[in-house]
């Protein structure tokens, strides 16, 4: 029995590890896509550690992970950052969306079921409910599960796959244009039109509906960063301008 137990031990060691990292890998994310840790901001190794109460081993594993899945990245002598995605590759997040949406709405258009067409009515009433109250927090993790769950019941794992890398990219960016709250009714009432074309059975109407919502999605985002953008500038202009005034008074 001992000598079972030494060749087996290492390999229940190595499962542990792997278990390990892969809880802090997805804490960790879970705490990046939820906006805990704003995209840019830096991830301390040691700090996470005894947070989470574990080695650094897990964590340094867990950064790798997340690296891969486009979350964060390591710089080299600086340490491990939040990924901060540019607006240009969020335009082309959402060109791959829109294609990717179009096939699931076609999709579900011919082979949602009822208790289906019941749970995505059901977020989307939640998402309306978030909408009203002005919670724009509950509302994008509504706004996530309500896309993911469309994805999943088209039934493709590879597609499933290759959406959810994509999403979890974007939601970088999109907390950010969703949490202007102007944008909200708006993205709420294209989600009632959507599960109006699906359960229609018009697989053009349904794909249509999704397309037409990742691209208008698109372009308010676009107009949003603008937006910013043009704040950013009037702040930074409004700085230079205090700082100018206090130096003359001197």
């Amino acid at each position: 029995m001992r000598g079972m137990n030494a060749v087996f031990h290492p390999t229940i060691a190595l499962l542990q590890t792997s278990s390990l990292t892969n809880v802090v890998q997805q804490e960790i994310e879970r705490a990046i896509l939820q906006g805990e840790y704003a995209p840019g901001s830096k991830l301390i190794e040691a700090t996470l550690a005894e947070k989470m109460g574990v080695s650094r081993g897990p964590v340094r594993e867990a950064f790798r992970m997340l690296e891969e899945a486009g979350l964060v990245r390591n710089e080299k002598n600086r340490g491990v950052f939040v990924r901060d995605i540019p607006i240009d590759e969020a335009v082309e997040i959402f060109d791959l969306r829109a294609a990717m949406d179009e096939l699931v709405g076609r999709k579900l258009a011919t082979s949602i079921t009822t208790a289906q067409q019941k749970e995505i009515k059901g977020l989307v009433d939640s998402m309306e409910k978030a909408v009203k109250v002005e919670d724009a927090y509950n509302y994008h993790l509504l706004n996530l599960k309500f896309h993911d769950r469309l994805v999943e019941m088209a039934g493709n794992s590879k597609l499933t796959a290759i959406y959810r890398k994509l999403i979890k990219e974007l939601s970088l960016f999109r907390r950010l244009n969703l949490a202007d709250g102007w944008l909200l009714p708006i993205s709420a009432s294209e989600h009632r039109q959507i599960i109006k074309a699906i359960a229609s059975g018009d697989a053009d109407a349904a794909g249509k509906a999704m397309f037409d919502h990742v691209m208008d999605s698109k372009e308010r985002t676009i107009e949003n960063d603008l937006r910013r953008q043009s704040r950013a500038q009037e702040s930074a202009a409004g700085a230079r301008n205090g700082k100018a005034t206090r130096a003359e008074r001197q």
